[in-house]
């Protein structure tokens, strides 16, 4: 079945710098741990926030020692000063968005404004902007309720940040009515208004519409109220396991979106499931067709195949000749590392993309065989082609496997900040890089006469660029499941911004690189051509940036396609010249 999926579906910008406040802090060992209230409106959530000694709490008597993270909602003044008073450590995680109502609110009611706060009078996020009104403010949910407020002169609207726009403005319109002088700010937060209008596009283009979220959720229950609005047959569930399939076997294109508490693994587990329910109207060639796809994708095999594409490219650049047995080479090897370090460090497969932790339970005897039988020929084809590439190969092999196990002995980790080349911070897309450079590039230095060393290190340095560009990049797609089990990775490290940004860098270095070698000497002018490559791998970049494209398998495959057009690139100048 084909499914839509919302750009904005999962953690908005708020909730998402809540999660990893707590998570860096819990990561960090701070012990005892707190969040004022639960985190976010999502039981899954807080329950493994609970498995990791997070503990909700509603007040802080009896709590003297320990740190509390005040929620995204933020809180009332008041009590901000009963914790500080308290001893325990504050970590402010109140979204800047509703940090700026509170400011507006505060700001205004000391002018002798009155302040009506439209949104939820219960909702943790009222609460807290009521305490930031002097005794000023009223809270009211719809424009039936304006008629009900006091005579007041001075009158500032303010909205609770994911209240429904439409509401907002029917508000508004009897505030305005009624109150002349009304000063009015649309505090609606970007993210709720592009998560709305969304849903409001499904209508023309879905066959119905999966909510994904909390049940107490406010976001995510006007979703679904949007959504039933628009006419659509509308499922509010909280996981792939509510899913009324019957129901949407009969549909033949669903959307997808979630509440902004609903974190991005539940989104694809459902996504996942919806997909694999057959629809009705399918026919078998095309269920077929997109079956093998996603499973060269999922296995590895696609990786693998643009790995043999760069080797390709990489010998023409190097000025070798194009033969198969070195893109042989990487595409073995690459296959190889992929799968068996999936196998030897499960730790954010779960979080990080449900679906390829269901395939790989799914095919672990096929994988892990296939695995080792890669392993095999990568040794059996460069003991063919020297002992200098069999021992080179042998050590990449061994530290590639070695990348994922403990090296340090349990009894005095303690004393150790990493037992493994993996928990040292970014070193995933370095070591990656590195590995696909020194494997498609230098290698054959060892093997073949001839080889120019120049030629070769321009080979790496083309390799290393557009490699780091994309294990950064997916990086950042993973970078909700490398925090819950405490991976350090690049964008974890640097943040998300830093980290485009240091991409940014690299790809404008690899194409200056590009043109400047063959003006060097270096290489020839199949360089020229590859500039195309790292032009193709920015604008993924950009495309991210930038919300074009949204982190799933069709990006996931956009992003391999690059080394599959500097392949391509490679074959066109073997024909031409």
């Amino acid at each position: 079945m084909k499914v839509k999926l919302a750009k904005t579906a999962g953690f908005c910008m708020g909730v998402r710098r809540a999660m990893e406040i707590v998570l860096a802090e819990n990561n960090k060992g701070t012990q005892p741990l707190y969040t004022y209230g639960p985190l976010i409106h999502n039981r899954q959530v807080l329950a493994l926030l609970e498995t990791k000694g997070v503990k909700a709490v509603d007040h802080i008597e009896g709590l003297h020692k320990g740190t509390i993270v005040i929620r995204a909602h933020g809180i009332p003044p008041s009590e901000r000063r009963a914790i500080r008073s308290s001893g325990l450590r504050i970590k402010d995680a109140t979204c800047p968005r509703v940090a700026r109502v509170q400011g507006i609110i505060n700001s205004h009611t000391k002018q002798g404004y009155h302040a009506i706060i439209v949104g939820d009078k219960d909702h943790p996020e009222v609460m807290g902007l009521m305490g930031y009104a002097h005794g000023r403010a009223h809270a009211v949910s719809s424009a039936q309720e304006v008629v009900h407020l006091p005579r007041m002169k001075k009158v500032v609207v303010v909205a609770q940040t994911t209240q429904a726009g439409q509401n907002f403005r029917e508000v508004v319109e009897a505030v305005q009515d009624r109150f002349p002088e009304t000063l009015i700010f649309d505090t609606i937060c970007d993210a709720t208004h592009n998560r709305q209008r969304e849903v409001r596009a499904f209508s023309d283009n879905v066959d119905g519409v999966v909510v994904v979220g909390g049940y107490n959720s406010g976001n995510t229950q006007r979703l679904v109220q949007i959504s039933q609005a628009a006419g659509m047959p509308t499922f509010h569930i909280e996981t792939e396991k509510e899913l009324d399939k019957e129901k949407l076997a009969a549909m033949e294109v669903v959307g997808v979106t979630a509440g902004a508490s609903t974190p991005n693994w539940m989104i694809k587990s459902v996504v996942r499931e919806i997909e694999g329910i057959q629809s009705r109207k399918e026919t078998f060639l095309g269920r077929w067709i997109i079956g093998a796809a996603r499973f060269l994708l999922l296995s590895n095999c696609v990786v693998a195949a643009g790995a043999f594409a760069l080797a390709y490219a990489a010998a023409i650049l190097s000025g070798r000749s194009a033969d198969i047995i070195y893109p042989s080479l990487a595409f073995f090897y690459i296959y190889a590392m992929h799968v068996l370090n999936r196998f030897l460090d499960k730790g954010a497969s779960a979080y990080n993309d449900p679906e390829v932790a269901h395939f790989y339970r799914k095919y672990r005897t096929f994988l892990i065989l296939s695995g080792i039988a890669s392993i095999i020929t990568v040794l059996a084809l460069s003991y063919y082609l020297g002992l200098g590439v069999f021992l080179a190969m042998a050590g990449l092999s061994l530290l590639g496997i070695m990348y994922s196990i403990p090296l340090v002995p349990e009894g005095i980790r303690h004393l150790w900040g990493y037992s493994r080349i993996k928990d040292i911070p970014g070193s995933k897309t370095l070591s990656e890089a590195l590995a696909w450079g020194v494997v498609i590039a230098l290698l054959p230095l060892l093997g073949s006469k001839n080889v120019e060393l120049l030629a070769s290190m321009a080979a790496f340095i083309f390799v290393f660029s557009i490699t780091y560009i994309r294990s950064a990049l997916f990086d950042i797609f993973q970078e909700q499941g490398d925090l819950i089990v405490g991976l350090e990775t690049l964008p974890i490290t640097l943040g998300e911004e830093r980290t485009l940004l240091l991409l940014k860098g690299v790809a404008i270095f690899a194409g200056i690189f590009l043109i400047a070698a063959p003006l060097s000497g270096a290489s020839g002018p199949f360089s020229y051509l590859l500039i195309l490559s790292i032009l193709s791998s920015t604008l993924c970049l950009l495309a991210y940036e930038r919300k074009r494209l949204h982190p799933g398998r069709r990006f996931e495959a956009v992003v391999e396609g690059n080394f599959f057009l500097a392949g391509l690139l490679g074959l066109i100048w073997q024909v031409l010249t």
